[in-house]
């Protein structure tokens, strides 16, 4: 059956080189974990991808019951815990796994640095992984408020206010996060607005780059 469809598929899209090309693409020994040891530390790149993938699927299921404003925000966060079946789970998943993303991207960035994989000719990919960091530090901080009880807006407020110390362009960071002069409505509107749509467009983009980078480069040598 499975082969049907592939076949169906296939003689209309010719994914056939597609799939082989992916597939018969060859890996360094030296990532290898039967081979060397070391190699586990070559699997954080792919580990936080895994951890992505995770992450928005289950926003995209939490996104289907929240609602972004503050008088029913925090009930239907609530309704999504306690009555959603399975809500709880993935709520939860989707809290830890922000966690867990940013740990592994820092392990990642790590392995990357320490090997000298950062250098030529892979330093724009370098520079592709972190703006990839700084986006997924960004999902972190929108995703926090979301829930607005008094964690989440406190740690916003206290947020918004060390990016307005920053020299000459502080003040107008904090008045385009909190679009206005206190965190309330608008802030919560335009935190969802990046958490939902802009961030998550930025990240996929550059995840793209990125693979694309590592492919036409290959996998960097051994330490």
């Amino acid at each position: 059956m499975l082969r049907a469809i592939y076949d169906w598929v296939d003689e209309r899209l010719d994914i056939t080189p597609i799939w082989r090309d992916v597939a018969d693409h060859e890996v360094p020994e030296h990532v290898n974990p039967a081979h060397h040891f070391s190699a586990f530390i070559y699997c954080f790149g792919g580990l936080t991808f895994f951890v992505v993938v995770i992450q928005i699927l289950s926003g995209m299921f939490l996104a289907m019951y929240y609602v972004p404003d503050i008088v029913n925000a925090h009930a239907s966060v609530n309704y999504l815990q306690n009555e959603i079946a399975m809500g709880a789970i993935v709520r939860g998943m989707h809290h830890w796994g922000a966690s867990v993303a940013i740990v592994m991207l820092f392990l990642h960035t790590l392995r990357v640095f320490f090997t000298g994989s950062y250098k030529h000719p892979r330093e724009f990919n370098w520079v592709v992984g972190m703006l990839i960091f700084a986006v997924m530090l960004g999902l972190g901080f929108t995703g926090y408020l979301l829930p607005w009880d008094n964690k989440a807006y406190f740690a916003t407020k206290v947020g918004v206010e060390i990016a307005a110390s920053v020299p000459v362009l502080g003040p107008y960071i904090a008045i385009f996060l909190q679009g206005g002069d206190i965190v309330g409505a608008q802030t919560l509107a335009r935190f969802f607005a990046l958490h939902v749509f802009f961030l998550p467009a930025a990240l996929l983009a550059l995840l793209g780059a990125h693979f694309i980078l590592i492919r036409r480069q290959g996998i960097s040598g051994p330490l």
